[in-house]
């Protein structure tokens, strides 16, 4: 290592996965001590001459056991002899030659930069020589890491990259397979630590060389399941958090301008977002309708946070007025007669808190079909009205902007 990339790094290590990679584990190892003395490699229950090899290597830390547990189980195992061993960063490099190690200088060099920022190898992927299967599994992953964080990164499959692990010292990860290293780029994410890609080289071998114990419909069947579970908490948890976080911490008025002046979105979009919003606050789907307001707002690309922000008309002083307003528009197209009173606003207005609204709508022998119909339509007026007017408002407001600026 040069001596301006080794100053600064003797908290780095790097850490080796391998399980039956006896033709190329040896040539890799040495590769990596040019570059860093701090070496652990992880014997995935080889039952080649892996261990053979490993042996006849001095200056690394082997760790084997017998049985082959997955590559995302010896990550770990390396993260833990990592951090006992006192170091606060590892490099993780595969064992099948694919990676050039003097591409870890470039992750070294990088972290002398952004020093906190986990950071990930990016391959190209539309490379010569790159299995087609590859190129297909690493875009399929690359959307569903989008989906669950809202961030793009070129490969989030490489098994190239340099973690700050002294950030997982109370992480209790669920994954041992293929699967963890999207498992750990999400959390990661969730926790906010920043992920940067960095370009590096990437070498595949010939078709008939090629080792690979990647089980197709095994590993892809993990894989799915987990960014299921990584959608479902994305959604149930992570954004609305966020959302309610940035909220708490901020007051709404100056949330609102601030949502219109950081994206530098056109008044249409930002007004189409109120509105939604707002049309999703009366929609009758009481205890989801942030969840689904963020779910509908992300796949229509709209300001997640601005209709999480307006969706929030159906707080509960305004629930009783807003079922009483629905009700009664709903008469408009169904001939019901029965009023509502004082006394059982109030008690709507509870069973709405207690997640038994449409049962006692049903107990009292109101209409819940001219309850829906009703909500509906005038959520949809109220939305477009509260479209429109925004819509004209931020229109005078950047007229007046321009005005100032010339």
């Amino acid at each position: 290592m040069t001596e301006s990339l080794s100053k600064n790094n003797n908290k780095v290590c790097v850490i080796i996965p391998t399980y039956n990679n006896a033709k190329t584990i040896g040539e890799v190892v040495s590769g990596t001590l040019q570059i860093c003395k701090n070496v652990f490699v992880i014997n995935d229950g080889s039952t080649d001459e892996t261990l053979e090899v490993l042996k006849g290597i001095n200056g690394i830390k082997t760790i084997s056991y017998t049985q082959n547990k997955g590559k995302g189980y010896a990550i770990r195992k390396g993260f833990d002899a990592a951090l006992s061993s006192g170091f606060d960063y590892a490099i993780t490099i595969d064992s099948d030659g694919q990676h050039y190690t003097e591409d870890i200088e470039v992750l070294l060099k990088k972290h002398q930069e952004q020093p906190e920022a986990l950071l990930i190898g990016s391959r190209n992927i539309e490379a010569e020589g790159m299995p087609g299967k590859n190129t297909f599994a690493n875009k399929f992953s690359n959307f569903w890491y989008w989906a669950e964080t809202g961030q793009k990164l070129p490969d989030t499959q490489s098994g190239m990259r340099l973690y700050p692990i002294h950030k997982y010292k109370k992480t209790r990860w669920f994954t041992t397979k293929y699967e963890f290293e999207i498992e750990v780029l999400v959390r990661s994410n969730w926790s906010e630590i920043k992920t940067i890609p960095i370009p590096i080289k990437v070498y595949y071998p010939p078709e008939d060389e090629r080792v690979s114990h990647f089980k197709p419909l095994k590993d892809f069947t993990r894989i799915s399941i987990l960014n299921t579970f990584l959608v479902l908490i994305t959604y149930l948890y992570i954004i609305p958090l966020k959302a309610f976080k940035y909220l708490m911490n901020n007051r709404f008025t100056t949330v609102i301008k601030e949502q219109i002046m950081l994206h530098n979105e056109n008044p249409l979009k930002i007004s189409a977002a109120m509105g939604f919003g707002v049309f999703m606050g009366f929609t009758p789907i009481w205890g989801f309708q942030m969840l689904i307001a963020v779910f509908l707002a992300h796949a229509l690309r709209l300001n997640k946070f601005l209709v999480l922000a307006f969706s929030n008309v159906s707080i509960p002083p305004a629930i009783p007025f807003i079922i009483y307003f629905s009700y009664k528009t709903g008469g408009l197209f169904f001939n019901n007669s029965v009023e509502f009173n004082s006394e059982t606003l109030r008690q709507l207005k509870q069973q709405v808190l207690d997640g038994h609204f449409y049962k006692t709508l049903n107990e009292f022998g109101y209409s819940i079909l001219q309850y829906v119909t009703g909500s509906l339509v005038l959520g949809l007026f109220a939305g477009i009205g509260v479209s429109f007017i925004a819509y004209i408002l931020i229109r005078i407001f950047n007229s007046k902007k321009t005005e100032q600026k010339s």
